[in-house]
């Protein structure tokens, strides 16, 4: 049975949200269930009034990308459009965990993005005063600085790619991106937002162009409002539509070691080794690298990524070479053609898209949800995600971070 909307909850301490089957109508559906999802609901709820909605999950809440990826949060992005989206993000976060009521383990530790060549110290140079033109806190270091800042980092000149420098972000960190889902679900649930798992869309309804339902393994559910939110599916989803994207889906290698003392300060991302490294709350390493190159929807590793991403850690770590390592795995990341996302309208009345973060979405969470919710609630965009439209891709207004933004995050 559905649950009722406002119903006292149980006294369980474990418990966060209810079970909810689909009711036959809506004000709002988003299909996804993950962090842009939910934040987008939370939103819609919070700044717009909007409760009568629906989150539709294909398999369990935020268990896809949001379980999936290496949590870093940082907003040092090079281009005007993408330092003003994710520097919106930041300053959610750093208030989200007390709005929520919930622990988010929002830890500011700082990100060292660190430059091994002449090159790359321009590159993060300009970098730094780009961010800061934008408000943004950014600094440039020196390797003497690096090593003050993370003492166990390899900085000697003796490296096959020494560390000339790095950009240091204070502000920075990482969060615990269950509880994120976690707090923005129970959130939901207690004002009657229906947040209903195992449930996949297959297809939609409509009246010429405009979007009127969804169709779902759980029936048919009306809608005058459908947000695509579903990551590096959203492109199999727009096909439905006939709807053709500029979308590839790759698989994102992480890996998490054993639990080990604290003794990583902050994170550490390097572009020329390629490889990210942080320590979690709870005491493992967590460890990202690039994009696979082949396209897939697989949520696994591949021993070839996970060789040279080990390969690069203990280059710059030499203490972690005894280390090992507990689990990997991969997310499904969807890119465009100018790593930025889109987000925005359609040419369907009453559907909306949010896709394309690659390896960004996480630290945009909060950000997202604003942004979309404004868009969805107002049917044009916010100011905030003007520039990620889809149409950008024909009148050629690119938000290029290939390369700008550095190392996959």
């Amino acid at each position: 049975m559905p649950r009722t909307p406002g119903a006292e909850l149980p006294e369980h301490p474990d418990w966060l949200w209810g079970p909810a089957d689909p009711r036959p109508s809506y004000d709002v559906v988003i299909v996804g269930g993950g962090g842009h999802g939910l934040a987008t609901a939370y939103y819609l709820a919070v700044n717009h009034g909007i409760t009568n909605m629906a989150v539709l999950e294909s398999g369990w809440l935020a268990g896809g990308n949001m379980a999936r990826n290496t949590t870093i949060i940082r907003s040092n992005y090079l281009w005007d459009a993408s330092a003003g989206l994710y520097e919106h993000a930041l300053k959610l976060w750093e208030g989200l965990e007390e709005e929520l009521d919930y622990p988010l383990l929002f830890s500011q530790r700082g990100v060292l993005n660190l430059a091994h060549s002449l090159q790359e110290v321009r590159d993060g140079v300009r970098r730094v005063g780009a961010n800061r033109l934008n408000g943004i806190d950014a600094e440039w270091l020196d390797p003497q600085q690096v090593a003050e800042i993370c003492p166990i980092l390899n900085t000697s000149p003796d490296l096959r790619y020494p560390v000339m420098g790095a950009t240091w972000q204070p502000r920075a960190g990482i969060a615990k991106h269950d509880h994120v889902a976690w707090g923005f679900a129970r959130a939901l649930d207690r004002m009657g937002v229906d947040l209903v798992q195992n449930c996949q869309v297959t297809g939609f309804d409509r009246v010429g162009d405009k979007i009127v339902g969804v169709r779902t393994t759980r029936g048919d559910i009306a809608t005058g409002k459908v947000a695509l939110a579903a990551a590096g599916h959203t492109s199999v989803l727009a096909d439905e539509l006939g709807l053709p994207l500029p979308l590839q889906s790759h698989p994102l290698q992480a890996l998490v070691s054993e639990l080990l003392e604290p003794v990583h300060p902050t994170v550490v991302m390097s572009n020329a080794v390629h490889v990210y490294v942080s320590q979690a709350h709870k005491g493992e390493l967590v460890l990202g690298a690039g994009i696979d190159a082949y396209n897939s929807y697989g949520q696994r590793g591949s021993f070839h990524t996970i060789e040279r991403e080990l390969t690069a850690a203990v280059e710059l770590f030499p203490m972690f070479a005894r280390a090992h390592v507990l689990r990997t795995w991969a997310g499904v990341v969807d890119v465009t053609p100018d790593a930025s996302a889109i987000m925005g309208l359609t040419p369907f009345e009453g559907l909306y898209i949010n896709c394309g973060w690659g390896t960004g979405g996480f630290k945009a969470t909060p950000g997202v949800g604003w942004c979309y919710a404004h868009t969805i609630a107002h049917d044009e965009p916010h100011e905030l995600n003007a520039p990620f439209s889809l149409d950008r891709f024909t009148t050629g207004a690119l938000v290029d971070e290939h390369g700008a933004a550095g190392v996959a995050h």
